[in-house]
């Protein structure tokens, strides 16, 4: 169940962390995966770890904020390896990392940065992507989300959120589009995650399982949801936070 011989998978920002989990989880599910990541070395070093695990996998570095990079990364997954089958943009972070910046000081900047990776990034590979897979009548879209998107956090995190739910709002009137094409287009809420200094005391308080999430937790939910057996489930987020958020 859940099996993905043959398919072909692209999972960005998977050079480490939460993606090289996403990544690694559909690779065991049969599917060969297109490690991208910012940094080449780091794809290569992701990739390699898969295939020395005997899974399938491939890198390809490329920016997730420029458009004709994302262009020309699918074109080269295209020649090499095939149509992709399976897009998790799982690539979330800008280049200058994180920050909790209180709405009244944050820049215009810092709110392009987030916009361009969650929601421009994404909308750039869903355009280079589709034409393949709707030709195809079959695939699957996934975007790695946060509970950030639909709960105040109180945090500094208006710019963040704010892109995780414009990322939302594409994705499910995506799905009206592509849902007819045999292609579903879904996305995943995260709660408390272990990838960072604390996350365990907090979601110890904070969720009903009594732990932070795991890159094995995300990568078990990618794959139910690019599997054949999830194709009734389109135009869905699928929250995945420890009961930390119940709606």
């Amino acid at each position: 169940m859940f099996r993905l011989d043959g398919k072909v998978a692209l999972v960005s920002g998977a050079g480490r962390g939460m993606g090289f989990g996403i990544a690694q989880a559909l690779a065991v599910q049969g599917a060969h995966v297109v490690v991208n990541d910012f940094h080449q070395d780091r794809a290569e070093s992701a990739a390699r770890q898969l295939r020395e695990a005997g899974l399938n996998a491939s890198a390809q570095a490329a920016d997730l904020t420029d458009r004709a990079a994302i262009f020309a990364m699918v074109e080269r997954i295209q020649a090499e390896v095939g149509v992709v089958d399976i897009f998790v943009h799982n690539a979330g972070i800008p280049a200058q990392g994180w920050g909790y910046t209180p709405f009244l000081q944050s820049p215009e900047s810092e709110w392009n940065a987030w916009l361009q990776l969650n929601l421009h990034g994404l909308m750039h590979a869903c355009q280079a992507l589709l034409p393949a897979m709707q030709q195809k009548g079959w695939g699957r879209i996934v975007a790695i989300n946060s509970d950030a998107a639909r709960t105040a956090t109180g945090m500094g995190l208006c710019a963040y959120g704010a892109a995780k739910a414009a990322a939302i709002g594409f994705i499910r009137n995506l799905s009206g589009e592509v849902g007819p094409h045999g292609v579903t287009a879904n996305a995943l809420s995260l709660g408390t995650m272990n990838n960072w200094e604390g996350s365990e005391k907090i979601a110890r308080k904070g969720t009903s399982v009594g732990r932070a999430g795991s890159p094995q937790d995300v990568g078990a939910a990618v794959s139910y949801l690019a599997s054949t057996e999830a194709e009734w489930v389109n135009g869905q987020v699928l929250p995945v936070n420890g009961g930390g958020l119940v709606a």
